[in-house]
């Protein structure tokens, strides 16, 4: 796009937030995912959960991790094992306070563990420099903010600056990139809007199209339907699960909604006081138990449902 002009600082807020400068990294190895069929209640007594799946590649996999930050003693999310595997669509979720967002961090290399590392097709994430790593994974967060009076179409292109230096002009490449993105995103007809002027939902669906712009391999997302109607959150979690399905995107994301998870995705992460308390496919991990344990609501589960587990809930635990 002719005459298309960008803020790099703003670019770089928006498109790689607070990843640490490292060296680049010279290899990239696969790491295989072990077999682990863990039971719910020993999870609990264990405050971790080996958890994996049998032949599956993980895209992001984390190892003994410590995770805290500055004013917590103590670390507030401790596991052993947890990945992401690729070319799956995985919902983090748990109640308030559970560590969701704190794991998302530390895979998004926003937040440095205290023990234990992050590995990117088998690689440690510090080794990563912040372009670089932008360039292989997307992070969309809860907070973001469009600077001055932006237009839909220029926050997109904030999305192209891991792909290009600091002076350089707009390619065709980014052009076309940012007419996919929104497109996907379905704002074509919001192009020229200001951002500022736009609904929570439509807000929520122009820095999406900004994250899909980086053009990566995987995507986390925190939160992303928080706050939005019934209709903006179906059609964010549509968009992401044909980001997945189209383009074989390895997607990671943050969901207060465990039915909704359940639905769209193909792994649960399911996380109870900074613990990884289960995790593998909605029809394993969803049942009356987690439910229960987990989210404090007695609910049956409905397991012949086409599009995954129902959860009927009926009362908070007394």
């Amino acid at each position: 796009m002719s005459g298309m002009h960008t803020d790099p600082n703003a670019a770089a807020d928006a498109a790689t937030d607070a990843t640490a400068d490292s060296d680049t990294a010279d290899t990239a190895d696969t790491v295989d995912s072990d077999t682990a069929d863990t039971d719910a209640t020993d999870a609990i007594a264990d405050a971790t959960t080996d958890v994996g799946a049998a032949d599956t590649k993980a895209a992001l996999h984390g190892e003994d991790l410590a995770l805290g930050y500055p004013a917590t003693d103590e670390p507030v999310v401790e596991t052993e094992r947890v990945d992401v595997p690729a070319g799956e669509v995985t919902a983090l979720v748990g109640p308030n306070g559970s560590g969701k967002s704190t794991l998302l961090k530390a895979l998004a290399k926003q937040l440095k563990p205290d023990a234990g590392q992050v590995l990117l097709d088998g690689e440690d994430i510090v080794s990563y420099g912040p372009k670089e790593f932008a360039r292989e994974v997307g992070l969309l967060s809860q907070e973001n903010e469009a600077p001055g009076s932006t237009t839909v179409e220029e926050l997109v292109y904030h999305g192209r600056y891991p792909h290009r230096g600091f002076f350089d002009a707009v390619t065709e490449t980014d052009d076309e990139a940012v007419d996919r993105a929104i497109d996907l995103a379905g704002i074509d007809h919001l192009r020229d809007a200001s951002v500022s002027d736009l609904s929570g939902g439509q807000k929520q669906l122009a820095w999406i199209a900004m994250t899909l712009a980086q053009d990566t391999d995987v995507l986390l997302l925190d939160e992303p339907t928080t706050y939005l109607d019934l209709h903006h959150q179906l059609r964010v979690m549509e968009v992401v699960r044909e980001l997945n399905e189209d383009a074989g995107v390895t997607v990671a994301v943050v969901l207060h909604d465990i039915a909704q998870a359940a639905r769209f995705a193909d792994n649960l992460i399911a996380m109870q006081d900074g613990a990884v308390y289960d995790w593998g496919p909605p029809a394993k991990v969803v049942t009356e138990g987690l439910l229960a344990d987990v989210f404090d609501v007695v609910a049956s589960v409905d397991t012949d449902a086409p599009d995954g587990p129902v959860v009927h809930p009926h009362h908070p635990v007394r």
